[in-house]
């Protein structure tokens, strides 16, 4: 079976060449033709030696999983829906900013972390995606959005990543690493690492293993300034509790390319929103937890969240003067607080709404009904409704 060329970065594709009897500038010529011009036919590699693309016609493809549907959204966000086989589909949005394209990319079918507010959790989980499925999703955005922009050669449309689709990228790692490294080469995307960002509920140990192999920008889902809350809210809080968490955090600074953490804070109505969890919130960022001892300090900047409601969540979204309150608490404490705009919600294409289709083998729908009973929002202490 032909191997899919958007599946290596560019050491493993060079090695691949190597074991064609090809040099490494083979590779990089490949490399370059694939992600810089976006060609997957080889006979229009027109500088790549004949012989190298009769060997690779019958070795190798370049391809994309097949393409869904696209939506488009009033404010001109773009959502994406891939087939990646199996009765799974996965989301990808493409998301216009003054003086920026940002895409967000799934790294899961499904997820296994089952957070309360995200949809992607009630669907289940399936499977990881493969780095090529991964990479897929840049590939197709930038090169189609290239066309449809009318950019000029050298001009990207994508020059912002964030890991923020479908799925937990760090309970992905294998596949993740080689992705992020097509992202940032210079050969492939070129992005910076300031603007390739991986966001994380809190996978600990590869929190740490990310910061040795591939330090990007590290965005962490905390989304609550006790255990008690977050553990309901985030499962995952049970095996790497806030306290861990934040001493990864604080380990990852010393070679994440900003000398910051982003937290990404889900504002949902009378559970995280009140002005005794945004003094909460304030103490821990100053390094007191919940239960006065001393945690990891750790430079943050705090992105509170707009709940985006789906009907099986049970959770309704934060009044705007609330939220707005929640940040001033904030701010007046000298933390660097924003309010992340609502961008692609007519087209469920906003945080926590992505779900795809997801043929969930994980039975995530009866263990999140277990589990409510177990610890229900109420029993956090910070009212029910």
């Amino acid at each position: 079976m032909p191997v899919n060329l958007l599946d290596f970065d560019l050491e493993g594709l060079a090695a691949w060449c190597a074991g064609l009897g090809e040099k490494r500038f083979r590779a990089i010529q490949l490399f370059r033709w694939i992600h810089q011009k976006g060609v997957a036919d080889f006979e229009q590699m027109s500088d790549l030696a004949k012989s190298l693309r009769g060997k690779l016609a019958g070795a190798a493809v370049v391809t994309a999983p097949a393409l869904l549907s696209e939506h488009v959204s009033t404010d001109g966000t773009i959502k994406w829906l891939f087939d990646v086989g199996g009765g799974n589909a996965v989301e990808t949005v493409y998301i216009p900013e003054t003086g920026r394209g940002t895409l967000c990319v799934s790294s899961q079918a499904g997820c296994a972390v089952g957070c309360r507010f995200c949809s992607t959790g009630h669907q289940g989980f399936s499977r990881n995606l493969s780095t090529g499925e991964i990479v897929a999703q840049l590939w197709f955005a930038e090169h189609r959005l290239r066309g449809r922009l009318g950019l000029a050669a050298g001009e990207r449309a994508v020059d912002n990543v964030v890991m923020m689709g479908m799925g937990e990228p760090l309970q992905n790692y294998g596949a993740l690493v080689p992705a992020l490294k097509v992202m940032l080469d210079d050969h492939g995307y070129g992005l910076s690492r300031r603007r390739v960002t991986v966001s994380t509920s809190g996978v600990v140990p590869m929190i740490d293993r990310l910061r040795d192999d591939c330090p990007v920008a590290l965005a962490v889902s905390l989304h609550a300034p006790s255990d008690a809350l977050r553990s309901s809210l985030v499962p995952l809080n049970r095996k790497y509790p806030i306290d861990e968490l934040l001493q990864a955090c604080e380990r990852y600074l010393t070679a994440a390319p900003r000398d910051f953490i982003t937290f990404e804070y889900c504002m949902l109505d009378g559970v995280t929103d009140t002005p005794e969890i945004a003094q909460e919130l304030v103490r821990l960022v100053n390094g007191q937890g919940a239960d006065g001892r001393s945690v990891a300090r750790v430079p943050c900047k705090l992105n509170l969240i707009p709940f985006n409601p789906f009907p099986a969540s049970g959770l309704l979204r934060s009044p705007r003067e609330r939220v707005q309150a929640f940040a001033r608490v904030l701010q007046d404490a000298g933390i660097v607080t924003t309010v992340r705009k609502t961008r692609g919600d007519d087209i469920d294409a906003a945080c926590g709404q992505l779900a795809g289709e997801v043929q969930d083998r994980t039975n995530a729908r009866e263990r999140l009904v277990q589990r409510r009973g177990v610890i229900p929002i109420a029993a956090a202490g910070h009212g029910a409704r």
